[in-house]
């Protein structure tokens, strides 16, 4: 029986081995400039991975620093000065704006929406507040939910409904989740939508049965079934 050719017989044979390495050398003498050029790329290319990371870091940093004092000014309701800045320290739009791929500038984008809804300014609130992304449990589906508070104020009851909806789908839990069920069944009713109302009241009372919202949640029910609110 003819032994099998697997293309492996330099590995028992030193001439066959010689004569693949010889095959090798010719490859990248014929071929160096290409060879040198690729593994320069790839080189540059880690290089470059690392070094992105490590900006990215300093700069997250810096802008952690410079949050700080917005965030404060602006729980102690120093709206303006939280936005813009005190001369001293950059606001949270300057920060949102220079350091925005770092955590701590996203994060100074959320809280840039959040002033900018406090102080009536929905248009811009939802330009900040869309613009921002993050994959935490909390502030994302609070972004949400802020964005659909600008609709309401805006009157805009079926993109509030929209967003709220949002809200209460990520990673929905039982801590949040009721409350912003419980925004997106008033929003429904807002918009003479009260069969998505009632729904939405079921779903906190089946689903969440032990929250504050469930008590709630019945009573508005039951007005809008007595008032034949799936007609």
């Amino acid at each position: 029986m003819s032994k099998k050719n697997t293309g492996l017989d330099f590995l028992e044979d030193p001439d066959a081995l010689e004569n693949k390495l010889e095959d090798v050398g010719d490859f990248f003498q014929q071929n160096r400039n290409i060879v040198l050029g690729i593994v320069g790329g790839l080189v540059l290319l880690i290089a470059g991975f690392f070094g992105y990371r490590a900006y990215l870091s300093s700069q997250d940093e810096t802008a952690q620093v410079e949050l700080f004092p917005s965030v404060y000014k602006l729980e102690s309701d120093s709206l303006k000065q939280a936005l813009n800045g005190d001369g001293r320290t950059p606001g949270l739009l300057a920060i949102a704006d220079n350091y925005g791929s770092t955590s701590a500038g996203k994060l100074a984008e959320f809280y840039a929406g959040l002033s900018l809804l406090k102080q009536g300014k929905y248009d811009e609130a939802i330009d900040r507040l869309k613009a921002f992304s993050s994959s935490d449990l909390l502030v994302q589906a609070r972004a949400y939910a802020l964005i659909g508070d600008a609709y309401m104020e805006k009157k805009s009851y079926e993109e509030a409904a929209d967003y709220y909806k949002k809200a209460a789908d990520y990673k929905s839990n039982k801590f949040f989740t009721p409350g912003y069920l419980m925004k997106l069944a008033v929003a429904y009713e807002q918009a003479k939508q009260n069969d998505k109302a009632i729904t939405t009241y079921n779903d906190i009372i089946e689903k969440y049965a032990q929250s504050a919202e469930a008590v709630s949640a019945r009573k508005y029910k039951a007005v809008l079934e007595a008032a034949g609110g799936e007609s």
